[in-house]
Formats: C-alpha cells, structure tokens, sequence
C-alpha cells in the first residue's frame, strides 16, 4: 500500500519536475503500470487474512436468527461455497498463465511478461483455498461428524440442479442462486461470483475461462485505484488525529444544540466526503469517533451508527467522487463538470440529515454538551485543524486547475495524510501505521473484489438483455419526462442495493443514457442523479456497504439498524426527488 502510494506520488511530482529540467513526462510512464500490478496484487492477497477474520461483507439476518448449532453448520456450507469459486479461479489461472507462457507477451511500460502479474490469480486464490480448508477443518471439528455430513449434504443439493439439469433459464439460475447465497450468510461478492458459475454452468452464457480472466482485468484500472488512495487518506487521517480536529471544530460550530453531536458528525461527513471520496471510509474513519462518543453521550447505539451510515453516503456525492469519473468516462462528459454538480446535491443532503437529526434528538431529550463556546475557543479549533482543512484545498485545487487526475490526487491525500500524522501530528507510529495499512489494504480489498465479481454478474445481465428489456419497457409504458425519470430512480435505487455502484454504472450508462436524451435531459444532470441514486445504494441492505461498517464499527445487530435507518433513506431520496426535478439545483455551478 505504501509502495503505490508513493510510486503515484513520485509520478504526479515528477511530471512537472522532469518539464523543469526539460525531460519528458514519459520518463516516468512504469510508475502507472507498476503501480497497477502492485494494487491488484495487493487487493487480492488481503482476502486470505478476510477469510482469516470473517470480515467480509454479507447478510446476517437469517444467520442470527438460527440456533447456535445451525449458525456453526452455516460456516461449513460458506466456507465450501467460497472453495468452490476459489477453486475454480485457480484452476483457470493456472490454464491462462500456462497460454501467456506459450504465446509470451510484455506489458507496454515495464516489458515484463503479461504472466507475471496474473501470477497473483493462482498465488492468491491458492491461499485462499488453503484457508478455507484450513476452516474447514476446524469448523468441522467444532461442529462434530454429523452436522458437518448434513451441511454437506446441504452443499449437494444446493449444486444438484446446475450439475444435473440441462439448458437451463439463465436469469432464473442468476438471481435465484445469488439470493439463496445471500440468504445463507456467503459473502456478497462470492455470492455474485458464484451465482456468475452456475449460471455459466447450467446455461453456458460465457466460457468459465472468463471468470479468471475478467477477476484479472475488471480491476486493471488507473482510476479504480483512487479507492484505495482515498481509504487509506481517511484511515491516516483518523489515525494521525486530522478527523479528531474536523470533529472538534464541527463539534464547536454545532455541538450546543439538541442532537449537537450527531449535527457535528454529520458536519464532519460532509467535509471528509471532500478528501476520502468514499462512503465506506467516510463511515469507517468517522464513525470510529463519533459512534462512540454518541453513545457515551446518551444517544442511542443504533441512532447513532444510522447517521454516520447515511451521512457517509455523502462521500461519493460531494467531490471527489470515484462514480463520477467512472460515469464521466463511460458517457463521454466532463467529470470536472460532474464534480460541480455534486456539490449542491451532498450540501442539500447533509442540511437535510442535520434537521432530521435536531428534531428527533430534540423529540428524546438528547442536548448538546454543555461547555464554554466563543470566539476563542472557535478559533483555537480552527487553528488546530488547519492541516486537515488544507486537503480539500490540495486535492480539489489539483483535480480542478488541471494539475493531477483524481487517482493521483488521492495518492497525494493519502501521501498527505501519513506525512501529517507522524510527522507534524505525531500520533502515528510504526505500530499504529502498520495497523492502518492493513485496516485500509482489507476495506479496499472487499470493495474491489466486490467490484471484481459485479463485473462477472453484470455483464451475464447485459448478455441477457435484461437491463435492455428493462428500459425497453419504460419506453414502451411511457415517455413522458416525468414518468421516466421516477421509473429510472426507482430502478437505480434497487438495482443499488444489489450491486456495487461502479459496477452499476459501466452497465446501465449505455443503456439509460440514450433514454434520457430522448427526453430531454442533460447527461451530465443524469450523470448527478445516477450517482445520488446509488450513493443512496449504499445504505439499505442487502449490499448496504455503509451501514455494514457502520453495524461493525457500533457492534450493532444489523436488522436492527436496518429499520432505524429508513428515515433517514427516506429523507435522502426525498433529496433525490428534487434534484432530479429541480435541475437548476445541480447544475448551476456546472453550468
């Protein structure tokens, strides 16, 4: 993680050092590409320590409703499904690093052999096989011979209608394998991966080649890798004390008033959404504090994880934004006139959050905390955190004056961040940073492999036309503006809470782009309204990514925080309604 960070640093710095001494930008070209093959390395040798941890994403509802003995028969059947697709990666890794050394080919910039950094397909796959059966085992000894045999024959009947039926329906074999998955507690990535192989099994939609290939290449990305930039800048930044400051000042602007904790970290949200870009860090990084130092407070557990849940959504609203450069490059618009429509839309959000949440800890009794504030104290606040408040200034200053790309701008953030925190603040140390690079490797890790297996399962959708025979219907139903715009937001809101957002919008760009010119609408105002639609995405279960970090970070129980959550999703896609209604709302700073 420290290497990409520094070898993207060096690349932005070196770019205008090397025009100053009149060498050419291209003399640092390897950084790019070395810097890719690092990150896709490192985001899939985090699973294994996941898998280690059980710290991957999934749906606990059923699972925690089950008596202790199921729930430990439910860890034989999740670690023997996510063999099954480990496996199967490896197997067809080790084929597709076989073709490459037969038919040798070498990376542009570095002129190595393309086999080399697939190597990381069966390295890592292979460790993870070796964990699963290394908890295989143990698991098998905690659950005694015979609830292992029934889970196992539990895995049999699950595989039996792919392995034995012939020409089935693809769809039906898609969806309903991925959500029995679900139902029984598999990673949601694994779920996406392994409803994928089945489908591909029983309906033979794709070659099973293509798991391997597309695990590979979904994520060979320059500007995915500004996720884990991002992450870890806001992992530095809690960790070197610059989020403890923003929550200081936001908690000396707003902390007198009822709710006033909950308004300050929705305050907080806000202004970190501008250097994390991502809601799961924003959530993460934030939530860590303020979830805490809620309930210490009085406020309740679940009311407080809800906030920061739904308040971390903002993160991919208000620039950066990591969906936004993902739309821009799929519909050939601006990003930097994206960035700037996001803006209003994350600052109507928040506004409408901190109302909600005045009301309601109004409604409970829950005051501020009771403490001298004045002028002296606002300023000692803001003097204190004015290393954190120069991040915003250095990444949107360097994205909007044309001076670094979005990635780049969050590798200097995160450079930024760790050069903050152990040298000038101090609170960083050997023990502590290596702790942070391996909380931000594996948040990272989960989002991109998520966004590894989403690919598999979204293109099975394109190849199936479903989501053309989708649009295909709204058109057919109506065409008024109106009427296509609430039927858009209502399938980008469920298609949210399904799939990973950037996954969501390299499939459904080309497809509901055209409809919406048809009628009139500005793309890069769809481009606004996509992005807030899946921003929502985060929050609800079952993907839920948000409120998933924020149920670990609050250990709370996430049925729970599912119902407490809904008005404040409410409010957001009141939010939604009116930027997509309202279009001057967005678009008067991009315009």
């Amino acid at each position: 993680m420290l290497a990409i960070i520094f070898i993207i640093t060096f690349q932005t710095l070196y770019r205008y050092i090397g025009v100053h001494m009149h060498e050419g930008a291209s003399a640092a070209i390897w950084t790019e590409e070395m810097a890719r093959f690092i990150f896709i390395w490192i985001s899939y040798l985090a699973l294994p320590v996941a898998i280690r941890n059980r710290s991957s994403i999934r749906v606990d509802i059923i699972y925690d409703r089950l008596p202790k003995r199921f729930q430990e028969m439910s860890w034989v059947v999740v670690d023997l499904c996510f063999l099954v697709l480990a496996g199967t990666v490896l197997w067809q890794s080790l084929d597709l690093i076989k073709m490459q050394i037969e038919f040798p080919q070498t990376t542009p910039a570095l002129q190595i052999s393309y086999y080399i950094p697939y190597l990381v397909l069966p390295v890592s796959f292979g460790l993870m096989a070796l964990r699963l059966v290394e908890d295989l085992f143990a698991q098998a000894r905690v659950c005694g011979l015979k609830d292992t045999l029934l889970a196992l024959a539990a895995c049999a009947a699950l595989a039996a209608p792919v392995m034995l039926a012939e020409d089935l329906e693809p769809l039906p074999v898609l969806f309903g394998y991925f959500a029995i998955f679900l139902a029984v507690g598999v990673p949601i990535a694994i779920g996406l991966g392994l409803a994928a192989l089945a489908t591909i099994i029983a309906a033979g939609t794709l070659p099973i080649e293509y798991i391997a290939q597309v695990a590979f290449t979904s994520i060979d990305s320059f500007p995915i890798m500004a996720i884990p930039f991002f992450i870890a800048a806001g992992v530095f930044m809690g960790a070197g004390g610059l989020s403890r400051r923003l929550l200081t000042l936001a908690d000396e602007m707003l902390g007198s008033l009822h709710g006033g904790m909950a308004l300050a970290t929705i305050g907080t949200c806000m202004f970190f959404a501008a250097i994390s870009g991502s809601g799961p860090a924003t959530v993460a990084a934030i939530g860590s504090l303020t979830i805490p130092a809620m309930v210490e407070r009085g406020y309740d557990k679940y009311f407080s994880a809800a906030v920061v849940a739904a308040a971390g959504a903002i993160g991919v609203m208000i620039p950066p934004s990591n969906p936004f450069v993902v739309y821009g490059v799929s519909a050939q618009v601006s990003i930097g006139k994206l960035f700037l429509g996001g803006i209003v839309p994350g600052v109507l959000t928040g506004l409408a959050l901190m109302v909600y949440s005045y009301w309601y800890s109004k409604k409970r009794g829950w005051k501020g905390e009771v403490r001298v504030r004045n002028l002296r104290t606002f300023t000692r606040a803001l003097w204190d955190a004015k290393w954190a408040l120069m991040v915003p200034v250095i990444v949107l200053g360097g994205i909007y004056g044309g001076i670094m790309t979005p990635t780049e701008a969050a590798a200097l953030a995160a450079f930024y961040g760790l050069f903050v925190g152990c040298f000038i603040h101090r609170e960083l140390n050997c023990g502590s940073l290596y702790d942070c690079i391996v909380e931000a490797a594996g948040t990272s890790a989960v989002v991109i492999v998520l966004m590894a297996m989403a690919t598999i399962f979204g293109n099975i959708m394109t190849i199936e036309e479903v989501p053309t025979a989708i649009a295909t219907a709204m058109l057919n139903l109506t065409e008024n503006k109106i009427a296509i715009l609430m039927l858009i937001n209502v399938l980008l809101i469920v298609i949210g809470t399904f799939m990973e957002a950037l996954a969501a919008i390299v499939i459904l760009t080309p497809i509901l782009l055209p409809i919406v010119l048809k009628v009139g609408v500005d793309p890069v105002h769809f481009g606004v309204i996509m992005v807030v639609n899946l921003a929502i995405g985060f929050v609800p279960p079952p993907v839920g990514v948000n409120l998933f970090v924020a149920s670990g970070v609050a250990h709370a129980k996430i049925e729970h925080l599912s119902k407490v959550v809904m008005p404040l999703i409410a409010i957001m896609i009141g939010v939604l309604l009116l930027i997509t209604y309202v279009p001057a709302l967005p678009m008067f700073l991009a315009e």
